[in-house]
């Protein structure tokens, strides 16, 4: 396996292997076009895609879904409803399912799907800088000028590295151990750190 130092090496690579996935890069273009607030795709579906290329895995192999994330201090439901239909319109034909969050409103129903509270983000990237792994830690989106921005809080090293390694930010070891597990399953190659 090979690796890319260079922080600009990095973010073209991505480019060219979200590029490659049509249904994907059509997802991430039509959603950055919408104008919905602090908005990124990212998580499994950016990691796996570089997981697939590492790996030499098929385009779209084991992502199960789209996350979809943005920042909208309208709390209520049926703004959060508007905003999925917005999307769902725009994507539709595609061949993924989409999992769309507003991250203002995640601390409203966190406790009662993880079992513990969490304090209210105050941005997209602050929910992204708390995801599951180094790796998944990461979110994309097209600027105004159509290039690709990243934001990847603990730099992509892990990733093009293949390395699956925790994120305490949030997450529970049991959390991370069963994401962990599944994704070594899928993808033997990734160098898989404990929890330690």
């Amino acid at each position: 396996m090979y690796q890319y130092e260079a922080l600009s090496i990095q973010e073209t690579e991505i480019n060219k292997i979200l590029e490659k996935d049509n249904a994907l890069y059509k997802i991430i273009r039509n959603v950055s076009a919408l104008g919905i607030p602090n908005l990124y795709v990212g998580g499994g579906s950016v990691t796996q895609s570089v997981w697939n290329h590492l790996f030499s895995k098929p385009i779209g192999y084991g992502i199960s879904d789209v996350d979809i994330v943005y920042f909208d201090t309208d709390l209520s439901l049926e703004k959060e409803r508007m905003v999925l239909e917005q999307i769902v319109k725009t994507t539709k034909q595609n061949q993924y399912a989409l999992d769309v969050k507003n991250e203002a409103r995640v601390h409203l129903w966190y406790e009662e799907e993880f079992g513990f509270s969490i304090p209210a983000y105050t941005s997209t990237e602050e929910a992204i800088s708390t995801w599951p792994s180094t790796a998944t830690s990461i979110g994309v989106f097209f600027d105004q000028e159509n290039k690709l921005q990243i934001f990847a809080p603990y730099g992509m090293y892990d990733l093009f590295s293949g390395v699956v390694r925790p994120n305490k930010a949030m997450i529970s070891r049991e959390v991370y151990e069963k994401k962990a597990e599944k994704w070594g399953a899928k993808w033997p190659g990734l160098t898989v750190i404990g929890w330690q």
